[in-house]
């Protein structure tokens, strides 16, 4: 972390916050819509809607950041957080929810959503030397996990208390949902703390204009986006809202039990992005990417299987201890393999791939736990389909060597 500047600070800092409130949601989000009177089977249609609708945001925030101003897309970006958490707890109306979803910025998987990513890692990139950019990227990642881990984990108390106290679980639940969008404010009056020197680089020769702001490595980018989005596609059946719920029926957890876990889950997943430069220095982006993700998914698959409480929270915590070695050298390999002034266009296409793999699999999801007889399948597409990523990643890519 030494020698980041200021505005890296700021957006370390704006990287908690968020981070924190789509851990906070995330915990009580389907149990809050359960609470509401929506069926499993329209949850999962409404988290496929929310999700598609961060990609549209995504698509238009990230694509036009460079041009028109990396500052006011995410100021942008954290007005719609505070728009769609106040439609979430105002109504019940089905109506409203799905526009709420569509144009509002809303986590239903406790990761990141929406353009923030893409913007401030383009912001972060033109910073620093090659040399660090993963490490940098280690760090953020690890501050982002903690901040999750700290958000399911009063996500999680929060509603217990309160419904001690004699509040209905709705209404507890309603307060965490207006909580995340009060830190859709502070995102806002933070990102205003930005400096002119967070905004794309002004070169002598004219940037190409393009669909979606990409030009000379449109090709890669395209093809990582394919492979990123079928990893997300497979992630969306394990969200962590639809993990919390699947805790909650099949061993009766409760909502301050569930903060735990994902508290847990949450730091062994910091821990594993830290250690993913150090990896990544010794065997490559590519190999790190392969060689920590296809245990994690075995480990994924081994979760709906064990036969009681203590040992399913083990494997998850195992698991999560190694998942997300993937993400800071992933974030770092598609920087890299991108001219400089397409950077926050690659970071927008790629996330918005993913984001919409990740919108697709929530409504099956829905289906499958809404039936006691495949409640347990989302862990085992999951892990299956992330296997095949993990393999067609390795092949595709092993070639093309980047610094680290």
């Amino acid at each position: 972390m030494h020698g980041l500047r200021p505005d890296g600070y700021v957006l370390f800092a704006t990287r908690i916050v968020r981070m924190f409130a789509y851990g906070f949601l995330s915990v009580v989000l389907v149990l809050y819509l359960a609470d509401v009177g929506l069926s499993e089977t329209v949850i999962g249609v409404l988290l496929s809607l929310t999700l598609l609708g961060d990609t549209v945001i995504s698509l238009w925030v990230t694509t036009g950041a460079d041009r028109i101003g990396r500052r006011c897309m995410l100021i942008v970006g954290a007005l719609l957080m505070l728009f769609a958490g106040a439609i979430f707890a105002f109504t019940n109306d089905i109506i409203l929810l799905i526009i709420a979803a569509i144009i509002g910025v809303i986590s239903p998987t406790g990761y990141e959503v929406g353009p923030f990513l893409a913007i401030e890692q383009a912001a972060l990139t033109q910073t620093l030397p090659d040399e660090r950019r993963t490490g940098i990227f280690a760090w953020y990642n690890l501050t982002g996990s903690f901040a999750t881990a700290l958000g399911a984990l009063a996500g999680g108390a929060l509603p217990h208390f309160l419904q001690r106290a004699g509040t209905s679980s709705l209404n507890s639940y309603r307060a965490v949902v207006l909580a995340y969008a009060g830190m859709g404010v502070v995102l806002a009056l933070m990102f205003m703390r930005l400096s002119n020197a967070v905004e794309a680089s002004k070169t002598d020769a004219p940037i190409p204009q393009t669909r979606f702001g990409l030009h000379r490595s449109r090709g890669v980018v395209l093809k990582l986006s394919a492979l990123f989005g079928l990893d997300a596609f497979a992630g969306g059946f394990v969200m962590q809202s639809i993990v919390a719920y699947w805790f909650h029926i099949r061993f009766g957890v409760e909502t301050a039990t569930l903060g735990g876990i994902f508290f847990g889950a949450n730091l062994l997943a910091g821990i594993s992005a830290l250690a993913a430069a150090w990896v990544a220095r010794k065997i490559g982006l590519v190999n790190t990417m392969v060689f920590t993700h296809l245990p994690s998914n075995v480990l994924l698959i081994l979760v709906p299987l064990m036969p009681n409480l203590p040992l399913a929270i083990a494997v998850l915590l195992l698991r999560f201890s190694i998942s997300q070695m993937d993400v800071p050298t992933r974030q770092s390999y598609t920087m890299a393999v991108v001219a400089p002034d397409e950077r926050s266009a690659a970071g927008g296409v790629t996330g918005i791939a993913r984001t919409v793999g990740a919108a697709l699999s929530p409504a099956l999801a829905g289906v499958f736990i809404s039936n006691p007889v495949l409640m347990s399948a989302p862990f085992l597409v999951a892990g299956g389909l992330k296997m095949l990523y993990d393999l067609v990643l390795f092949r595709s890519f092993r070639s093309l060597r980047t610094a680290t």
